[in-house]
């Protein structure tokens, strides 16, 4: 990349998979649209970490409808993802339309069925990096213990790492080996010296 500073990472909103959804967001793009423009990314920058925003249970949503947003996730393979519940917002263009008016039951059922599935893929992406190396932006110490550090990848994934083994200093970059992930996190240890 001829710009190490610059992230490896697009966040890119998807909100629905459904065409007739994304129009009652009042969306300017297409399912095939996003499938297209995230293929054009992939091929231009096959590394990019892919994140996006999903809302759940927006007014009038079918189960289909819901269908093609879980098949537009599993075949994006993004890294992460913020899923939201449709909630009405007052002066919004979906308040003040008559199909505002949703069954509660229906959104939640949606909304839950969204949250679990998606973690399989992400941990699924993240589960590509191990036996790699990747530089390391280190933050500081890790949220739930002082004795690990934590920084971010330059795709802008959390790395955990015992600090005893890998001395940091914060602000700096460090080269570090994945030996394992979860959904949300890549833990690191320091290379084998060749």
């Amino acid at each position: 990349m001829s710009h190490p500073n610059i992230c490896k990472q697009i966040h890119l909103p998807l909100q629905s998979g459904s065409d007739r959804m994304l129009g009652l967001m009042n969306r300017t793009y297409t399912n095939k649209e996003y499938r297209a423009l995230v293929d054009r990314i992939r091929t231009l920058r096959p590394e990019i970490v892919l994140t996006t925003d999903i809302i759940c249970g927006f007014c009038g949503e079918s189960d289909a409808e819901f269908a093609e947003t879980y098949r537009l996730v599993e075949e994006t393979r993004f890294h992460s993802a913020f899923i939201f519940k449709y909630s009405e917002r007052k002066n919004t263009i979906a308040a003040r339309q008559v199909f505002r008016r949703c069954f509660r039951a229906g959104k939640d059922r949606t909304s839950d069925a969204t949250l679990r599935p998606p973690t399989e893929h992400f941990l699924r992406a993240h589960r590509e990096y191990l036996k790699t190396i990747v530089s390391v932006l280190v933050e500081g110490n890790a949220k739930r213990s002082a004795a690990q550090g934590m920084g971010k990848s330059d795709g802008n994934i959390t790395v955990i790492w015992d600090k005893c083994a890998v001395p940091s200093q914060t602000g700096r970059h460090d080269s570090l080996a994945i030996y394992d992930a979860s959904s949300s996190t890549l833990y690191a240890e320091r290379p084998l010296a060749n």
